[in-house]
Formats: structure tokens, sequence, C-alpha cells
């Protein structure tokens, strides 16, 4: 027991295997003590201080990762055991459901608490309200730890309240360990994206289980007749399966785990066995109730089971010890047998003596039992309760899972599936899946000969191709949609079809058409009364007046965005977001920018909007780059690249943060971003593609001291910004063409801090940049005073921004004009640290303190693994220490200073 007073309360989410139900933890009889002791004691340790620091008012999140069977939930558990006095214990489990239940944790820890938790999902409430009911209910005078299991499994709506969890963690006395199952993470899981997101918090640790060495392994082996090199050749000291092979009683070591849990198992008498098959296709777990109805009489073997070591009691159910043991089981049931046994559970569930029927839950188990009609019964209604609460890609799967068994459906009806999966599916940046969805919808609209339902489908084809930037097909799409509804009867489809249009010349900066279309949208749209479309089209109108500067245009988006959260439009809501800070960015207004795209952000983020708030982060990059805030600019483009997605714009702009921080450093590989960057923009034909990147590859050009590239990287986009009256863009492109040496006539619309610097006016020019709150843009202007005070400031200015290029170039102005005593310009990172670490190597050591491994640095930086094991080399030498750890205690006794990474 720690001293000192107890959290108010606990939180941990841990690893399915050796789970619980709702109000029990088991015995510490029910797992090998000595496994759990066993070269854990450190992390136990770790764990005991954030605890402490939880009761002193900071909480914490712990991310605890490991394979499956590396001991995680044994590991909460034990020290949950230790508070087993002290407070509340609340668990629930993550599914293992090919699509898992919206919110299946939280349902479970809802059935124990009862009230008002429970009461707010059985409604469909959104993941910020069930946060905060989650968080009253936490609130209770008496402590209390919830175990929620299995987040590498975990619904998007689950993913939201767990972000929420993260980022207000310090300001509670919670601690929170998440524990996931590393191994089965690819590039693109949505849990990634919430760890990218979380491993930068101050509040949060990380800490990886690793595997039991030999001498561990030969503890465990001592009681037994076997071979314990060869034992843990085999296991590879993996603790799950070292105990599995031990408990199988036998001297020669079975080859794999599904081995070693069937040898356990062969023991059992055959209505035994039968009876653990039967548990093993209901997962997680399985009700009491539930497996007396399915297993009748045999039902009176689960003592024997038990006492096996193979099932755990969890309160009202049973559940296996661990996952792999019922993979392992549940694997070696004959298909023919596991159809039978899937079909009873489906018959048990349609009518729960429990609760009410779980629609996910029914449709999994009607896909398991092949049954055609229980799949399209239950599997749309399993969509539209997860498009809900906010979990679009579970949603999305589901629609997939109908559409899978709906080939024998009429046509219309398989043509509503298509167009509600693509919905989802653009939503959550699946745009591939979307598109060929759409593209199957319209054709069976048209054979119907449906016009109207085909027009629509074509609208939505547009949005959904001009995101990956298929901006010509989008076009051609939105207007063949207008061809076929106009000579109908006007509907709201001629109205939405309008607001597309208006939408698809928006985009291409081509304000006069988009002014255009969105009028006649607007007009159709109030004679229809439908309020919706009105709030569409407003935004879109809204937004071309933000960028073209109009008056009071950011008040008329401000209005909108009100209307549509009064109007439950979360869509959209969403949307106006990323227009707002769209405009903001591109007009430097970082003051608006902050304020919408941290709020947008958030939003988007709590309700499952992935596809806006994938824009929002990548202009938030942006927004952070053009204030000087270059770590935090790239932690933000690093979460929009991590994973892969098919929306161009944001990986665009994110690309370009990438490559202009590095040239701006003078770091190497700024190119490799920028060309990435150009062969996704240049095929698009549009500005907002186009123009970030030939700006961003003129200015590293111009660093790079080769002029005579800027010309042609930035003589399409000016043409086309001319033509589009994008005056940001225009002064920007000239501003470098100028950096070149290119003499042209600016357009009066140009912004007046580059018209003023192409004109001479150094002075002013900076003076306005500074008051834009963009210091790298007022440095380099000050850079072409002809007044040493001038450029020393500006010197000053870049070497605070270790813009290492461009102070190199005022210093050799300086020096040719006679100056003298010029700092050398120590980086305000090697100042703020006793070790006098490079920037490069003190963003390495902010991760290695957090417990980032060099392969998640690697990918956090966009740098390759090898370049990070020097550097990590590079900061134990001049730290003189041997490991990661005494590195991070190092740092910690000097006081060295970390960005805010």
């Amino acid at each position: 027991m720690l001293g000192g007073t107890i959290p108010r309360f606990v939180f941990v989410i841990a690893d399915v295997h050796n789970g619980l139900m709702a109000g029990t933890i088991p015995s510490a009889t029910d797992s090998l003590a000595g496994v759990e002791v066993l070269e854990r004691s450190a992390f136990v340790v770790a764990l005991d201080e954030c605890l402490a620091e939880a009761a002193g008012g900071r909480g914490h999140l712990v991310l605890m990762a490991g394979e499956a069977g590396i001991g995680k939930t044994l590991l909460a558990r034990r020290f949950c055991e230790g508070h087993r006095g002290d407070a509340r214990i609340l668990w629930g489990a993550c599914d293992g459901l090919r699509t898992p239940r919206p919110l299946g944790p939280l349902v479970d820890i809802a059935a124990a608490t009862r009230g008002p938790l429970e009461e707010v999902i059985e409604r469909g409430g959104e993941p910020p309200e069930v946060f905060a009911t989650l968080a009253d209910e936490l609130r209770a005078t008496r402590p209390t730890i919830a175990v929620v299991e299995d987040i590498h499994w975990a619904d998007e709506a689950t993913l939201d309240i767990l972000r929420l969890l993260g980022r207000r963690v310090e300001s509670t006395q919670a601690l929170v360990i998440a524990t996931y199952r590393d191994d089965e993470l690819d590039r693109a899981h949505p849990l990634r994206i919430v760890l990218g997101e979380l491993g930068t918090a101050a509040g949060v640790r990380r800490l990886e289980l690793p595997r039991l060495s030999l001498d561990a392994v030969k503890k465990l082996a001592d009681p037994y007749a076997v071979d314990a090199a060869d034992l843990y050749r085999k296991t590879m000291g993996n603790p799950f399966f070292v105990t599995e092979v031990l408990a199988a009683g036998k001297v020669e070591l079975p080859s794999s785990v599904r081995d070693a849990v069937l040898a356990r198992t062969a023991r059992l008498s055959a209505t035994a066995r039968d009876l653990l098959e039967t548990i093993a296709v209901v997962k997680p777990r399985i009700e009491m109730w539930l497996l007396e109805a399915l297993a009748g009489d045999k039902i009176g073997h689960l003592d024997a089971i038990h006492a096996a070591g193979m099932l755990r009691y969890e309160g009202r159910a049973v559940g296996f010890r661990n996952e792999l043991a019922r993979l392992a089981i549940e694997h070696s049931i004959s298909p023919h047998h596991s159809v039978t046994l899937h079909r009873q559970a489906l018959a048990a569930l349609r009518d729960p003596l429990v609760g009410k029927p779980d629609h996910a839950r029914l449709a999994h188990h009607a896909e398991a039992a092949g049954d055609t009609e229980a799949v399209l019964e239950f599997a749309p209604k399993a969509a539209a309760q997860a498009a809900a609460v906010g979990a679009h890609r579970e949603a999305a799967a589901q629609y997939a899972r109908a559409l899978e068994f709906g080939d024998g459906l009429p046509p219309q009806e398989r043509a509503e599936l298509l167009d509600l999966r693509s919905y989802e599916c653009f939503l959550t940046d699946q745009y591939g899946e979307a598109i060929e969805a759409l593209q199957h919808a319209i054709e069976h609209h048209r054979n119907l000969g449906d016009r109207r339902k085909e027009a629509d489908s074509l609208r939505a084809l547009s949005q959904t191709l001009w995101c990956p930037g298929r901006t010509a097909e989008a076009e051609k799409a939105a207007r063949e949609a207008v061809a076929l509804l106009e000579p109908l009867p006007p509907g709201r489809e001629l109205a939405m079809a309008y607001s597309n249009l208006s939408v698809i010349y928006k985009d291409a900066d081509d304000a006069e058409e988009a002014l255009a279309w969105g009028t006649r949208a607007l007009e159709l749209a109030q004679r229809l009364d439908n309020t919706e479309i009105v709030i569409h089209t407003l935004v879109t109108i809204g937004a071309v007046n933000l960028l073209s500067n109009a008056p009071e245009s950011t008040e008329k988006l401000q209005h909108a965005l009100e209307l549509a959260e009064r109007a439950g439009l979360k869509e959209e809501v969403g949307r106006i977001f990323v227009q707002l800070a769209w405009g903001a960015v591109r007009r430097r207004l970082h003051a608006l920018a902050n304020r919408y795209v941290d709020a947008g952000v958030d939003y988007c983020s709590e309700r499952g909007l992935e596809v806006f708030r994938l824009y929002l982060l990548a202009f938030r990059a942006r927004s952070e780059l053009d204030q000087g805030r270059w770590a935090e600019a790239l932690d933000s483009a690093a979460l929009v690249l991590r994973i892969p997605r098919t929306s161009t714009v944001p990986r665009i702009n994110a690309l370009v943060v990438l490559g202009l921080v590095r040239a701006r450093r003078g770091d190497p590989e700024q190119w490799v971003p920028l060309e990435e960057a150009r062969a996704l923009a240049d095929p698009s034909g549009e500005l907002q593609r186009m123009a970030p990147v030939a700006a961003a590859m003129a200015e590293a050009a111009w660093l790079e001291g080769r002029p005579d590239v800027i010309p042609e990287v930035t003589e399409t986009a000016l043409d086309l910004a001319v033509r589009r009256r994008a005056w940001w863009i225009v002064g920007e492109l000239a501003y470098w063409r100028w950096r070149a040496g290119i003499e042209q006539e600016v357009p009066a619309g140009a912004p007046a801090p580059y018209v003023l610097q192409m004109a001479g006016n150094w002075s002013r020019a900076a003076e306005l940049w500074m008051e834009l709150g963009s210091p790298y843009e007022a440095a380099l202007a000050l850079a072409d005073a002809d007044d040493d005070d001038a450029l020393r400031r500006g010197l000053g200015e870049l070497q605070r921004l270790d813009a290492r290029p461009g102070a190199a170039m005022v210093a050799r102005r300086l020096r040719e004009r006679g100056a003298r005593g010029l700092p050398r310009g120590p980086r305000l990172a090697s100042r703020q640290n006793p070790a006098n670490l490079t920037p490069r190597e003190l963003d390495v050591l902010a991760l290695v303190v957090k417990g980032l491994r060099n392969s998640e640095i690697a990918e956090r930086f966009f740098l390759s693994e090898k370049t990070v094991d020097h550097h990590v080399s590079a900061i134990l030498r001049k730290l003189d220490v041997r490991t990661r750890t005494e590195a991070s205690a190092e740092a910690s006794r000097l006081g060295v200073v970390f960005k805010d990474r």
C-alpha cells in the first residue's frame, strides 16, 4: 500500500486476457504469482510513482504496451489488488469481434454503475456527453478503479473517450493505465493515431513490458522436468506460453501455444471439452444465462474446467484466463460444429434474458453462422447505432458486412446500403472504398431509372473524388448531377447539387463561379425551407468571402456555426471549422486560426469526424510554422503523416511544413517531402494544393543558394493565382521570384508586407510581419536592411528560431559591411541545457525521456532508425551515461529544458 492520500479514482484500461467483469477482482490464486513478480518490479515501482503523483493532484496516463501474453493485465491486476479495500472496482472490455460494439467497455461499466451513465449510453449519447457522465461517475466520494480491457480492439467512439481522458488527465487525481498489444498495430490502425496524439502530452508515460529473460524462465522451470534452455528457445520468453507449456505437464515441449493449450484440455472429459468450445465462440466472455441456454446440463462441468486453470469466473459471466487460450480452442473447433454453436448463440441473443438485444453482437454471430437473413437484419441496425455515437469506422464495416451477404437484395435496397456505406467511408477518409460503393450505387439507380437518386449519388461521388485530388472527375460528376436534376421538378437533390458545385468552385479558388452557384442553391433551399442545405450553402459563401477578405465574413461563418450546432448537424459543424481554419491560415490571421483550429480538432476528435480532423491538424501545423512554433508544427504534421491517408490536401500541407522546417533549420532531406507534395499537388491543377508546394520549393532553393530554380517552380501557380485573384498566394510567389531577381509588376491586391518588402521598405514590412505574428518573415525583412542595427536584430531573431541558413546569410552580409564581434548564435536549445546538445538531440532526448523506442522516434521525426540510433549514441556520450534510463535521470539532474514536444 502506498503512503499518503488515496487518489479519488484509478482508471485502468487493460488487456482482455485475464479480464474481469464489473465489480470483481479475481484473487491472486487465479494467476501464477511467480509470473506476476518476475522481472516486473521496476514497472510496479513506476506505477507506484505515478499513483503517488495522482494522489497529489497530478494525474497520469500510462501507456503499457507489449505483445499478447506478455503479462500486461497481470501487472495491472496486481497493482489494483493492492488497493482492493480502498476503492470501488469497475471493469469493462473491448470486444475481439471483427466489428466491435460501439462504446462496448463503457456499456459494461454502465451496467454495473446503473444511473446516469447507463441512461446516456442507452439513448445513444455522443462521446463528449458519455465522457462527461463517466467523469461525474468517477468523481464519486468513494475512490474507483475502472478497468477497460484491450484498447487495440476499441471502437472509434471508445478511442474518442480515451483521447479526452489523456488530454485532461493531469488535472485529475486519476492514474490511467492503458494496456494494448503493440504487435497487433499496423501503420493504419486507429489506435496508432490516438497514441501519436497522447504521446506528447505532459501527463503521459510509456511502459513497454519485455519478454522474460533466460534466468527467469529457468526459475519457473526449476520444479518441472523440462529443459529450461529449450523452453526458453521455443517460447522466446513469452510468459503466457511459458506457463501454458509447463501446465501441460509434458516432458516433450509443445511447439506452439495452440499445442500447449490443447495439451492441457486433453485431461478434461469429452463433455467438459464440448463446454469449453461453447464458451470459446462467445467473446470476450459469456454470461451465465447464455451459457445455460447453450450448454444445458453440460454446465455442470464448469467447475472442473475452472480447476484446470483454463477459465476465470467474472461476476455473472465466465471467460478464458487468456485470449490466446480462447483462440487456440476456437481454432480447434470443426467448421460444422462452429456454425452450430454460432446459430445457437444467435437464437439466444435475439431475446436476451438480461438487457436489450445487441445488434453488433447479433451481426457477428449471424455472419459466423452464415445466416444471410439475420446479417441483413442486424448489420444495418448495428451500423446506424455506431454512426449515431460517432463510431463511423465501425458503421462502415457493418454496412460492408451487410453488402457481403446482400447479393440477393433488390437493387433499390442494395443501392441504399451502398450509399450509406459510402458516406461512413467518406467521414473516415476511406475514399477508395467510398468511391467504389458510390459507383455501384449509381449503376443501380440508373438501371432502376431513378434519376433523382442517381444524381444524388453522383453529387456525393463528386465531393468524394475531390478529396484524393481527382478534381477534374469531381467537377464532371458535379455537373452531371445538375444536368440530370434540372429537367425535373426542383427538390432538395437539386439544391444540394447546386451547393456542391459551389463547393467545387470554392475549392478551386474560383470565387465568381462559387458565388453564382451558391446563390442558386441558397434561393432554392430557402424556397424548400431546408435548413441543412441553407447552412451548407452559407458556409461555402462565407468561406469564399473569408478567403477574399470580404467584410464580416468571419462573423457570418461564426453565425453559420451556431446555426449548425443548434440544428445538430455534426458533420456541417466540422466542415465549418475547416473553412474557418483554411481562410485564417491563408491570410495569416493567427489568433483566429488558433481559436478555431483547436476548437475544431477537439470537436471532430470527440465525434469521430476523422476527415475534418485531418484537415484541421494540417492547418494547425501550417499556422504553427507561420508563428515560429516549429517544434509544435512538426508534431502536428506528424499526426497527419504518420498514418497513410487518401486525402491529399492535409498530406500536402503537412509535407510542406516538414520540408520547410528542415530547409529553414538546414537539416538534410528537405526535398524528399517537398517532391512528394509536388507529385500529389500538380495533377490536381488546383491552387490550394499547388501554391504551398511552389512557395516552399522556391524558399528551399533560395536558402540553398539556387535562385535559378525559383522561376520554374512558381510560374504555373502564380499565373493561376493571378487569374483567381488569390492575393496572399500572389504576394508570396511574387516575393520569391523577386528574391530570384525576376522583375515584374506586382498586382495591387497583393498583401502589404510583400509589396513593401519588394519595394525596398524593409522596415515597415518587418513591422507588419511582427504585427501579424510571423517572426521568421519579419527577420527576413530585416535581413534586407542597409542598417547594421536592423541586420543584427534580424540575425538575432533567426538564431532564436534556429534558422541556420538564413542566419548565415545575414551574418555574411554583416561581415561584408565590416561588422565584428557577431554572436556565434548558440541555439536556444543548447543554451537551455548544460550538455550542449543540438536541437535535434534535444528533441530526441525529450522522447527518450517519455519512453519511446528508437523506431517510434524515427517515425515521429520521419528519420531513418539508423539516424536516430546515432542521435541516441551522441546523447549518451554527451551526458556521460550508458543507458536510456540513466540519460533521463541525468537530463533531470542537469535541469535540461525541453521544447514543448
